[in-house]
Order: structure tokens, then C-alpha cells, then sequence
């Protein structure tokens, strides 16, 4: 039979350093990436992509600033937005994967699909919004947004006197269109799903689906889609070949090969960055804890690294 893996894009597959962001810069970058999936195909996989879209949603809640104070057209809730960049980043991502497997002369079906993902409502995260998205506020108009919008603001990380929304991240729970994803995939398709984290919904007490101002980190998502499929392989493919054991620090030491046990104690030692590849790692172990075969962070070009030098594996051991 042959294995499913599902390869999660990171921000630079699409996005890259100081780029404005062009859809010319987008598909290149995405075409590039989508390139070194085909060692995947040629070997016989069948895969699943996810991709984030930070980016691409802010700048689409921008366009809603913008367009409300402009021209007065009403903005759309985040869950709209999140769709929207869903849909948005999918087509450009189907479209260049068909044209790379055009150029490579495979005939593969590609689809793309806006997925909903379950979260709990009463999820603690929802009392303490975290993950920062859209536009950089100076503090008057920070607290103009607040007053108007009854959102939560906090420090931008990025620019100093600078402020962000923030909203809550809950943890996935379930991916809503787990069912169809596997039977599009067991049949051959490649299918883009669970972009950005997905859309958070939950089933009120008629088990009708209700929406949530919140977003669900790519990684985990991507993971749970992962299990849910029965995946034999989960890849987070990002800027780097290697993860890192005290990154900047003069202890630093590069890791290749790590089982579940030992990654466990490293992530309690507080030895991988908190924010950047802690959720990463958390996302590998979560797959494997739940029957899945390896994990892989490296970069989309490390791909067809037979010797897996460039890879970090994670066999999950009893």
C-alpha cells in the first residue's frame, strides 16, 4: 500500500524575508517549494498539504479596516477572513501544483478544500487571547479599535509603541472534514486543506455550527488532520534544515535523530525556542503519541535526502 504523509508549509514557502508580498513573489515561492514534493510523489506517496496564512490574513483584515472607514462596506467577521485566505492560498497552491506536475508529466488530480475544525468554546484560551494578527496600531488608534470593535490589544513583538489584536488560539479538536479528506487522498487526490489552522467552530446544543473570533495554530491542526487520516507520516516544513538543541546559545547543538522519549525531555528542559519551534515540536510528538509512524521538520529542499541528514525523525518508543 502505499504511505500518506501530510506536509505542512511554512510561512516562507510562500512568503520570503522582505518580499511586499506580489502574487508573482507568492507563486514563485510556492512553486519552488512545490517542486521538491515530487520526490515525495515519485516514491510513491500519496500526500495532503497545509499551509499557514498569517500574511495573507492580515492583510486581509486590513483591506476590512480599510474598506469600513473608506467606503463604509461592512467588515466580515475572522472567520470569514480565515476562509477567505483558505480559499484564496489554496487556489494559488493548487494551481502552480498542477503545473509542476505538468512539467514533471504526472497526472494527479488537485483539490482544494476550506476546512472547518471543532474546538471546545470553554477552551482557557479564550480568557486569555494570545496570538496577534492584522494590522500594527499606534496606542490611540489601538484604543479608538477596542472601544469600537470590543477587541483585546496588546505590544506588537514586531514594532516598538506599536499594537496588535490579539485573539484566543484554542486547541483542535476535530477536523471537520476528516471523512472527505481521506477519501480524496485514499483515491489518489492531492488535497490542500486545514489552511491557516482552519476555521474554529464549535456544535451548540441544537449541533448547529457556530463560529468563534479566534485562530488555531497551523502546526497542530496539521498534526490532528494527520492522525484523523491515518497518515503514516506527518513533515513541518520550514526555513531551516535542522532543529536545534539551545539555538544561539554557546551550547548549541544540532539534533538529527531523536525519539519520543528523549524529544519529551528536551521540550520539559526548555531546550527548543518557545513561540517558534516549541510548537512544532509539540505538534511531531502529538502525531506520534496518536499511532503515526515519523515525524519531520527540515526544509522542503531536504526532502530527497535519502541519508535523512537533514531531517529529524521521531520514533515514538514505550
Amino acid at each position: 500500500m502505499k504511505k500518506l504523509a501530510v506536509l505542512a508549509l511554512g510561512g516562507n514557502a510562500l512568503l520570503r524575508g522582505n518580499e511586499a508580498g506580489t502574487i508573482e513573489q507568492q507563486e514563485l515561492n510556492a512553486t519552488e517549494t512545490l517542486e521538491n514534493l515530487i520526490y515525495l510523489i515519485k516514491e510513491g506517496y500519496e500526500i495532503v498539504i497545509t499551509h499557514g496564512n498569517g500574511p495573507q490574513v492580515g492583510n486581509i483584515l486590513m483591506r476590512n479596516d480599510a474598506g469600513q472607514q473608506l467606503y463604509n462596506i461592512p467588515a466580515m467577521p475572522l472567520d470569514i477572513c480565515v476562509a477567505d485566505s483558505q480559499g484564496g492560498i489554496g487556489y494559488m497552491i493548487e494551481r502552480m501544483m498542477r503545473n509542476v506536475l505538468n512539467k514533471h508529466g504526472i497526472k494527479k488530480n488537485v483539490i482544494t478544500m476550506v476546512t472547518l475544525v471543532e474546538v471546545d468554546k470553554n477552551d482557557p484560551a479564550f480568557q486569555n487571547p494570545s496570538k496577534r494578527i492584522g494590522k500594527i496600531y499606534n496606542q490611540e488608534e489601538a484604543e479608538r479599535m477596542a472601544r469600537e470593535h470590543n477587541w483585546v490589544f496588546k505590544p506588537s513583538s514586531k514594532n516598538p509603541g506599536g499594537y496588535q489584536r490579539v485573539v484566543p488560539s484554542p486547541v483542535p479538536l476535530d477536523i471537520i472534514n476528516k471523512e472527505t479528506i481521506q477519501l480524496l487522498v485514499k483515491n489518489g487526490n492531492i488535497v490542500i486543506a486545514a489552511g491557516g489552522g482552519g476555521i474554529p467552530v464549535y456544535f451548540d446544543e441544537n449541533n448547529d455550527v457556530r463560529t468563534l473570533d479566534a485562530v488555531i495554530d497551523k502546526d497542530m491542526a496539521s498534526s490532528l488532520l494527520a492522525t484523523n487520516i491515518c497518515a503514516d507520516e506527518f513533515y513541518v516544513l520550514t526555513d531551516v534544515s535542522f532543529i536545534y538543541k539551545d539555538f544561539g546559545k554557546p551550547t548549541q547543538e544540532k539534533l538529527e535523530f531523536l525519539n519520543y522519549a528523549d524529544t519529551v525531555k528536551y521540550l520539559e528542559e526548555g531546550t527548543f525556542a518557545e513561540g517558534t519551534m516549541e510548537p512544532k515540536i509539540r505538534a511531531c510528538l502529538n502525531f506520534i503519541k496518536n499511532g503515526g509512524r515519523k515525524s519531520v521538520i527540515t526544509e522542503a529542499k531536504k526532502l530527497e535526502d535519502k541519508s535523512y541528514g537533514s531531517k529529524i525523525t521521531m520514533e515514538y518508543e514505550d
